[in-house]
């Protein structure tokens, strides 16, 4: 179920409180943050972001059709490496 319109999107205050600053000194910078489930809004255009994988920070470029999605969506937490080439369990 998606967030009500009544309420504001998602983002905690100490991310949101990095964005402003950078945008008044109008900087380009690195932002480092564990929060996956903050949602990306339009004053993050622009920025890099690095999101937390649950191993290490992923570099994220915010871009305009990113515009309400969650960071935590492009930065996947798990490496399909593929399956076993001699997996011979399943067939006998």
């Amino acid at each position: 179920m998606a967030r009500s319109l009544k309420k504001n999107p998602f983002v905690t205050n100490n991310f949101l409180m990095k964005i402003n600053i950078l945008n008044t000194k109008a900087e380009k910078e690195i932002i480092v943050t564990w929060s996956r489930a903050s949602t990306i809004i339009p004053t993050m255009i622009g920025h890099t972001i690095a999101v937390h994988n649950g191993k290490e920070h992923l570099p994220i470029y915010i871009t305009d059709r990113m515009v309400g999605h969650k960071l935590g969506e492009f930065a996947p937490t798990l490496n399909f490496k593929g399956h076993a080439k001699n997996d011979n369990r399943s067939r006998r």
